[in-house]
């Protein structure tokens, strides 16, 4: 009795787990540069002499989807897409340490910052927060320079002020937090190094690259599995509870 109770809470215990996974996919379907979480579900065999027919479900969120998401024309002079699936745009995690992003929706923030749309800090070419004096107009060239006029300048000359940091890294080498930054894994071979040429598209987003129909169809899938492994809980009780009885009987 109790093999079936633990095989199948152990099968519900990984589907609540791959749920989690395919619902925070579907809630971001529609965020720039997202990737979708990977799941998966891996046999665990029990070692022992009595217990090796046992067969456990080990559930495992893990990874990400690298493929890149599909442009979106936006004709934000803002608004910028990396020119490549390894290309990654440096800001600030919350303690100030450098991560990586694909989401490239610039803004300025009430203290000249330079951010994405996620309040992120974008760093520069030496991994330094982006702050923008004072100015009448401003450009981002496709090599990620950000050129400004200052302000009152009536000549109009325009003056080079940073470069965004923009590296390039073998997805397979990052892995992401769970602030939805990316940085190395712990085995990398080697850092991300910073790009060169034209690395950003203008007047456009990369979107989230999540499926929101095969995601769909995984969350039923998922939900009828693990209404599947409470079905044998039940009936694991159930026999427990009849054996019981045929005890007390005797």
């Amino acid at each position: 009795m109790d093999r079936a109770l633990y095989v199948a809470m152990s099968g519900a215990q990984a589907n609540l787990r791959a749920q989690a996974a395919v619902s925070h996919n579907l809630a971001n379907a529609s965020t720039t540069g997202f990737k979708a979480l990977l799941h998966a579900t891996e046999a665990f065999p029990v070692a022992g002499g009595e217990v090796r027919s046992r067969v456990y479900s080990m559930g495992d969120v893990g990874g990400f989807d690298a493929r890149q998401g599909s442009l979106q024309t936006t004709g934000n002079p803002l608004d910028f897409a990396l020119n490549g699936a390894d290309l990654w745009m440096a800001v600030a995690d919350r303690e100030g340490q450098p991560a990586y992003t694909r989401a490239t929706d610039l803004k300025l923030d009430a203290t000249g910052r330079l951010t994405n749309g996620r309040g992120q800090p974008v760093l520069d070419d030496a991994g330094q927060p982006i702050a923008l004096p004072p100015f009448q107009s401003l450009s981002v060239g496709g090599d990620g320079t950000v050129a400004i006029v200052p302000l009152g300048d009536a000549g109009g000359v325009v003056q080079n002020v940073a470069r965004i940091g923009v590296v390039r890294a073998d997805p397979a080498s990052l892995s992401r937090g769970e602030d939805g930054l990316f940085r190395p894994a712990g085995d990398a071979a080697e850092a991300p190094q910073p790009a060169a040429g034209q690395v950003l598209m203008s007047g456009m987003l990369e979107g989230s690259n999540v499926n929101a129909t095969e995601q769909l169809v995984a969350m039923i899938s998922l939900a009828r599995q693990f209404e599947m492994n409470l079905k044998v809980i039940r009936s694991g009780e159930e026999n427990a509870r009849a054996a019981a009885t045929l005890l007390r009987a005797r």
